[in-house]
Formats: C-alpha cells, sequence, structure tokens
C-alpha cells in the first residue's frame, strides 16, 4: 500500500506544488510592485494590473500550448516506437518480451492522444481568438510609438 504513494506524490503532488509556487512568486512580485507605487504616493493605472510584463500576451500562451503539444507527442511517439522496437527485437529472436514494454506503449500512447488534444485545442483558440491578438498587436504597436 505505501509503495504506490511514491508514484502519486511524484507525478501528481508535486507538480501542483511547483506550479502553485511558481504562480505565488509572480504575483507576490506584481504586489509588491503595486505596494511600492502606493507607498509613494504614485497614482497606479488600472492597467498596470492588467498588462503587466509578467502577464504573458494571447500570442505567447498559444505558442506554449503548441510547444506542449509538440513535445508531447514527440515523447508519446518516442515511446511508441521504442516499445514497437522492443516487440520486433524479441519476435526475431524468438523470446518473450520484456514484462515493462506494454507500459511504454500506453505510456506513448497516452502522451500521443494528449498532444495531439492540446494541438486541437492550440488551432482553436487561435481561430476563436484572432480577433484579439489582432488587436493586442495593434496595442502593443500604438504604445511603443509613444
Amino acid at each position: 500500500m505505501v509503495d504506490i504513494f511514491t508514484p502519486i506524490f511524484i507525478c501528481v503532488v508535486m507538480p501542483v506544488m511547483i506550479v502553485w509556487l511558481v504562480m505565488r512568486a509572480k504575483q507576490k512580485q506584481t504586489d509588491k510592485m503595486a505596494l511600492k507605487a502606493i507607498e509613494s504616493g504614485t497614482p497606479i493605472n488600472p492597467d498596470f494590473l492588467i498588462n503587466h510584463p509578467l502577464r504573458k500576451s494571447i500570442k505567447e500562451r498559444l505558442l506554449g500550448l503548441l510547444t506542449a503539444s509538440v513535445i508531447l507527442m514527440a515523447l508519446g511517439l518516442g515511446f511508441v516506437l521504442i516499445g514497437i522496437i522492443i516487440i520486433i527485437a524479441c519476435h526475431w529472436n524468438l523470446r518473450t518480451a520484456p514484462s515493462g514494454f506494454t507500459l511504454l506503449l500506453f505510456g506513448g500512447g497516452i502522451l500521443l492522444v494528449v498532444g495531439f488534444s492540446l494541438l486541437v485545442v492550440y488551432l482553436i483558440r487561435k481561430r476563436v481568438l484572432s480577433k484579439e491578438i489582432e488587436n493586442e498587436e495593434k496595442a502593443l504597436d500604438t504604445s511603443s510609438k509613444q
């Protein structure tokens, strides 16, 4: 029973905690900057908190989604190919395949499906948010010209 807690902790709890800590650090940095501005008496523009440099643009978030999908699909394809190579090699040598090779196939298949679904989400979001991306780019162009 105890043996199952270690993989659950490593695969589920630890990544969630890492993401939470990173997001918390970014929020603290934004809060510090806003607090310093308030203490110094500087009027704060409400767009500062919305369009803060730490906040990623829509295009950057979409590219992150595309990157994640390509990485997951590449990992999945690699695992599936390694599993197939093991099956073929064991068949040629007339031996039975090692017991863990099916985990490669299933894990690779899951990574392929998740990567493909993220690619579909990327394509849908790109189409739906195309006007917002154009507006954001225009706003950046006008603010950089001033």
